[in-house]
């Protein structure tokens, strides 16, 4: 009974079903290390962050104007009869966007360096162009009917994510005048997008203001971010023209570049955002003009009175501030793809096994469950292997490296098991085409699905035709007599008694 049972197809492939489950087990704990390792690099890149600067987010310019309401308020006693009137005042500021905006830039990449991580960073050399409409005082809607609104001296403001990423100071160039930027953004919330900095109007520019005319600027702009870059699209028209030489880039946010050209040397991108397809203004504006961190003491902000609360805080409700963004993409992530590699892990490794199984079949050799198990541990091994090897080189190196290796040791072992180097070749050729084939599934992303269909079909029929004519039932019978595969033949060293 324990003979027939040990010489049982059903009872090996079982058994052989059996171990490719045990074997998940170690490939579990080579996924749990990808993902700590990727976690590393999230946080030295937020490390690089918090140390450097990060991801920038870019708000402007944008013209800021102060002002005071002034009104007369009745006092009235607890019958209603007026008593007198008293003097009432309440501060507040008007932004005003920009009438037309174009952004040209290019973006030079750079890579950073915390510990094995390499970060990708990015230098951005722009020209911000455009202008602010005449200023009709108007369009600032008052608090109280029949106040009187004291208007004080303009200044532009421009807000990044990140000031830390500013290479020196912007130079604005506006209604004739050229203005220096300071620190801070007077009267304005800086807690909803990052830090800012302003320039009061001076000189031609106040004046040109002050005359109800149009206000021309150009700016210059040089910064450092990480990663990614994202433009807010507060002008009426806003256009950008971005032009880089890395060749990997990620589009996103909620508008797509409109034109977009990506070769070996580059990309070259161009967007054309209208007010009337974004709320970003409004979530500017709402941003900008918080209550909460606009009130003092001795005043209360009125912020901009031509927004009601309700619609700042719909506009706060949209969602993420509305962008258009393009990121350096890494192209070949290691960990992302040593992941997508450890999802076929189990699938590989029953698939050598079957093939193991086959020689055994129609080789009428006997391997023992020791044997398979150590074969299943080699193909476990390649994808700590590939881990280990990409963090060093290119992944494209460090995966033929791996398979190298593998398919090195498995030919080896195989020659001698299956007792002879044919047989090991063979066995070899077979899992290199696995490998060629597990690569071709990493490199097209697109198609990963489709291509492991077909593979899995593929071994499957292969399988069904080579099996076809075996007669099962007799295979157990045969498996008692089957000869055991011999081991590889020891070294003896010569004696004297041996020696002629």
């Amino acid at each position: 009974m324990l003979q027939t049972l040990r010489n049982s197809i059903v009872i090996k492939v079982l058994g052989l079903i059996l171990l490719t489950l045990l074997l998940c087990i170690p490939l579990d704990r080579i996924d749990a290390l990808n993902r700590e390792r990727g976690e590393s690099q999230r946080e030295a890149a937020a490390e690089l962050a918090s140390t450097y600067t990060g991801a920038q987010t870019v708000i402007g310019p944008v013209l800021a104007v102060p002002y005071v309401e002034r009104w007369m308020e009745t006092q009235r006693n607890s019958k209603g009869q007026v008593t007198g009137v008293e003097p009432r005042s309440e501060e507040g500021v008007h932004l005003v966007f920009p009438d037309t905006l174009h952004i040209e830039g290019a973006l030079a990449p750079q890579q950073r360096y915390r510990g094995i991580f390499r970060i990708p960073f990015y230098t951005l050399d722009a020209t911000l162009n455009g202008g602010f409409a005449a200023f009709d005082p108007d369009t600032v809607a008052r608090s109280v009917s029949g106040s009187k609104l004291e208007f004080r001296t303009p200044y532009v403001v421009f807000n990044l994510s990140d000031l830390r990423g500013l290479d020196g100071s912007p130079a604005l160039s506006i209604g004739g005048a050229t203005l220096r930027f300071a620190q801070r953004m007077p009267g304005l919330s800086e807690q909803a997008f990052g830090g800012g900095i302003h320039a009061p109007l001076e000189g031609t520019a106040l004046s040109t203001w002050l005359a109800g005319k149009p206000l021309p600027f150009d700016m210059k702009l040089a910064l450092v971010g990480q990663e990614t870059l994202s433009i807010v699209p507060i002008a009426n028209e806003t256009t950008a023209h971005l032009q880089s030489p890395w060749a990997h880039p990620s589009f996103g946010g909620r508008f797509l570049a409109s034109e977009r050209r990506i070769d070996a040397q580059g990309f070259d991108a161009r967007w054309r955002v209208s007010s009337l397809v974004t709320s970003a203004r409004d979530q500017v504006r709402a941003g900008l003009l918080d209550p909460a961190a606009t009130a003092s003491s001795s005043a209360t902000s009125q912020v901009d009175a031509a927004r009601p609360a309700s619609a700042r805080r719909q506009a706060m409700a949209d969602g993420p501030l509305q962008t258009f963004d393009v990121s350096l993409a890494q192209p070949l992530n290691v960990y992302s793809m040593s992941t997508r590699a450890g999802k076929y892990g189990a699938l590989f490794i029953a698939l050598v096994l079957m093939a193991a199984f086959m020689f055994e079949l129609f080789r009428t050799l006997r391997l023992h469950p020791v044997q398979y198990g150590l074969v299943g541990l080699s193909i476990a091994l390649f994808f700590l292997l590939l881990l280990a090897l990409s963090e060093k080189m290119a992944f494209a190196a460090a995966y033929a490296s791996a398979a190298a290796a593998s398919v090195l040791l498995l030919g080896v072992y195989f020659s001698a098991v299956l007792g002879g180097w044919r047989r090991g070749l063979s066995f070899a050729a077979f899992v290199a085409v696995l490998y060629g084939a597990l690569y071709g599934l990493l490199a097209s992303e697109s198609n990963a699905l489709l291509l492991g269909a077909l593979l899995v079909f593929g071994m499957l029929a292969l399988l069904m035709l080579a099996t076809c004519r075996v007669d099962w039932y007799a295979l157990s019978t045969a498996g008692a007599t089957a000869p055991v595969a011999e081991p590889m033949p020891a070294m003896v060293a010569p004696t004297s008694s041996n020696v002629r």
